[in-house]
């Protein structure tokens, strides 16, 4: 009886064993569950990068303003009847 019993117990272990640390166990679904999570984070925060870039390129395209104020705060550019002042803080 104590054989059979153990044979049992045998057998229910090497059926569990699969099922948790197999190929396709419980295990490696997690892994893969918190792999995907983390994938559907970035792809959101890439997706908001994406269309910042492209509301930026529509701008750039259709107007002028964007690039106008590109010249003038990248460059340093004015326009020929302005006047361009310079403040400087005073370092504390």
């Amino acid at each position: 009886m104590k054989a059979l019993a153990g044979l049992l117990v045998a057998l229910i272990v090497l059926v569990q064993y699969p099922l948790w640390l197999g190929k396709g166990g419980w295990l490696r679904v997690w892994d893969v569950d918190r792999q995907v999570e983390t994938q559907v984070a970035r792809n959101a925060s890439l997706e908001g990068r994406n269309a910042a870039l492209d509301a930026e390129v529509r701008d750039l395209k259709q107007g002028v303003d964007a690039l106008e104020e590109r010249a003038r705060y990248e460059l340093g550019m004015v326009r020929p009847d302005e006047v361009f002042f310079q403040v400087v803080e005073p370092k504390k």
